[in-house]
């Protein structure tokens, strides 16, 4: 059943142009078949999201920041930079694994042109302590001295293929969670 308060409806949008960019890609998602399957008017689309690229970008920035928060609240803070970044990385790679169409879609969305429209702010406030965090581990040498974006794509490339082998292997959360930290201790080592 589709919720219709005003307040709900931004929500099924969101909830209806995800399933469907999960299912069909942005490009095969026409912003008719959003509205219906979010059951509003396609004009009621438009009244919160001028075009379809807005929608794909607050989608984008509601997915990672709902991500973001629940890393932060399931990581176990630790004095140890290594283990800080190991316990991000397992409750990202974990918070993947739970919501594979969010996963997806910023898979899809990270190797779209839609990335370059994100708002400089919004990416400072989806990004900025993890860079900040990065920025610390080198002047403390517990990583090599690199550019910070590109240690940031390191670790993106790193769960988005991370993910795709876990999402076809056929493993138990244990497993899951040895390779997982597997996984970490490579990327750990490319980086220190």
């Amino acid at each position: 059943m589709i919720s219709q308060s005003v307040n709900d409806k931004r929500k099924d949008l969101l909830s209806a142009a995800l399933r469907l960019f999960a299912e069909n890609g942005f490009h095969g998602t026409p912003t008719s078949k959003i509205a219906k399957e979010a059951g509003v008017a396609n004009g009621t689309l438009f009244h919160y999201y001028k075009t379809k690229e807005d929608l794909i970008v607050s989608l984008y920035i509601d997915i990672k920041s709902r991500m973001s928060e629940y890393v932060e609240a399931h990581s176990e803070k630790e004095k140890s930079v290594k283990k800080n970044f190991r316990n991000q990385y397992l409750q990202v790679m974990l918070w993947s694994l739970k919501h594979r169409d969010e996963f997806l879609f910023i898979q899809q969305f990270h190797s779209s042109p839609f990335a370059s429209l994100v708002p400089a702010e919004e990416i400072e406030r989806l990004s900025g302590k993890t860079c900040e965090q990065i920025e610390k581990a080198i002047k403390d040498k517990a990583i090599k001295k690199r550019d910070v974006n590109y240690i940031m794509t390191l670790f993106t490339s790193h769960t988005f293929g991370l993910n795709q082998y876990l999402s076809k292997a056929q493993l138990n959360e244990k497993e899951q969670k040895e390779v997982i930290k597997d996984s970490f201790d490579m990327l750990w080592k490319m980086l220190s």
